[in-house]
């Protein structure tokens, strides 16, 4: 891919190298927006094992580009069906093997799992070197002007300029204080009484216990006080343990992780079915308690504060019990993409009536309204399936499949496209209101709501048994 033709008009910076911020410099890219990421340690990581993306974020990498979705895919682990299972594992007397209480066709290859590092190494292939700058750990943004670039402050003590700073710096981001305040509600994300052990098991071990259906497809275990998933990853040769337990106490750790050892995950498990405590046994001696931390608490009321925004767990971090926190990112990113993309093509235009602060201002206002809604309600119920998948709300599997079924659809049917051309919609209305009589204001409508949603998942299949 080559980008040696980018127009200075609009310059972006984007503070945070995680999935997010890359997918979204590799859009603007795409569309010749000179952009760069500033990230604040010496190299690109992420933290975690596996990660998955729904049919709606695959949707959304295609409108960045194409090419992200072809990186996705190629470190991809394909399920060996197109089915995610929810099992009833809390009785632990049922015997050796959990039984299915609930089955949802996700698409054809819909809902697959990567390694995070695999995929961020195949996108940052995408990135030439000199779009990145390391160790740049942001403190502050400064306007000074509509005539003027912002001011990057940086703790190394350098500075940068850009016309526009996005925030994908993650769930304790730096740019969310700057655009809310440090004390702000909202500006710190909160414990949600739960933390997960995370383990990596080798298929070869899995495989004797869980069988092949099982260990190569996605499958919750749920059951009282803790639920896990478990999917393969790294093209079918590990997989991917995630077992998250109900916490009373405060989270007093420094650090979002604990050094823990398997025995506390054992203990965490021990009223599950022999099955689920198997699976379990699998895992390393030594482990991490990974604390769950999300916003759902304290919503920010805004992703936009002047020319500076926010995106990802950033704006919204989400507990990850949905698997949907790094798509709806990929989905911020698409929205802003498709926004600065008209912004750079109507300010290099020689005739265009908009400077580019007005430009950037109607972009984000837009922004912010198309994402905001749908961003916050996954905040809430993604904190609700995580209590459900460990019977605080019920054990009745018929309220449990309604609750999957309605909830998953409403994140997985997301209809992008309809997203981006109501995204354009408003974007258009708002540039003619900067110059519309006031008069003819008062009769602009913005387009308020949840979006359109096209179905997606057409097939389903809900199995109840006695809990």
């Amino acid at each position: 891919m080559s980008h040696s033709t980018q127009n200075e008009v609009l310059d972006v910076a984007i503070v945070g190298g995680g999935i997010v911020g890359a997918a979204m410099a590799i859009g603007l890219l795409a569309r010749d927006i000179n952009v760069t990421i500033y990230e604040r340690s010496n190299a690109f990581s992420e933290v975690g094992a596996g990660i998955g993306f729904t049919p709606n974020a695959e949707s959304a990498m295609k409108v960045l580009d194409p090419a992200i979705h072809a990186a996705f895919k190629k470190v991809a682990v394909q399920n060996t069906t197109d089915w995610f299972t929810w099992s009833n594992s809390g009785n632990r007397e049922e015997g050796d093997l959990d039984e299915p209480i609930y089955k949802m066709y996700v698409g054809e290859r819909g809902f697959e799992g990567c390694h995070r590092a695999e995929f961020l190494n195949e996108m940052l292939n995408l990135i030439p070197e000199n779009r990145v700058k390391f160790r740049k750990s942001l403190v502050a943004v400064e306007d000074r002007g509509d005539d003027k670039k912002l001011l990057m402050r940086f703790q190394d003590g350098t500075t940068a300029q850009a016309d526009l700073v996005v925030g994908c710096d993650g769930i304790h981001s730096k740019v969310r204080r700057l655009v809310l305040g440090d004390n702000h509600p909202a500006a710190h994300a909160g414990y949600t009484h739960k933390y997960a052990f995370r383990g990596l098991v080798p298929m070869e071990k899995a495989l004797p216990l869980l069988g092949h259906e099982r260990a190569y497809n996605r499958h919750m275990y749920m059951g009282p006080g803790a639920h896990m998933l478990t999917f393969p990853v790294a093209s079918g040769l590990l997989l991917n343990v995630v077992a998250f337990v109900h916490d009373e106490a405060e989270w007093t750790e420094e650090k979002l992780t604990a050094m823990a050892t398997k025995q506390e995950a054992v203990k965490a498990f021990e009223n599950f079915t022999p099955f689920t405590r198997g699976i379990i046994d699998l895992l390393p001696e030594t482990l991490h308690r990974w604390a769950i931390f999300d916003m759902a608490a304290n919503p920010a009321p805004t992703y936009v504060n002047g020319r500076v925004c926010l995106a990802g767990d950033a704006a919204h971090a989400s507990a990850p019990h949905h698997g949907a926190g790094a798509g709806m990112g990929i989905e911020d990113a698409a929205a802003l993409v498709e926004l600065l993309q008209a912004v750079h093509s109507q300010a290099a235009r020689a005739a265009c009536p908009h400077r580019l602060p007005e430009l950037l201002s109607a972009a984000l206002a837009t922004y912010d309204h198309i994402r905001l809604e749908r961003t916050q309600w996954l905040m809430q119920t993604s904190r609700f399936v995580g209590e459900m998948y460990e019977w605080q709300h019920s054990r009745d599997p018929a309220q449990i499949c309604h609750e999957i079924d309605s909830r998953s659809r409403q994140i997985w049917s997301y209809n992008i496209d309809e997203m981006i051309r109501q995204t354009r919609q408003d974007f258009t209305r708002r540039l003619w209101a900067l110059h519309a009589p006031v008069s003819d204001n008062a009769h602009i409508k913005f387009q308020t709501g949840f979006l359109q949603q096209t179905p997606v998942v057409d097939r389903m299949l809900c199995t109840t048994l006695t809990v």
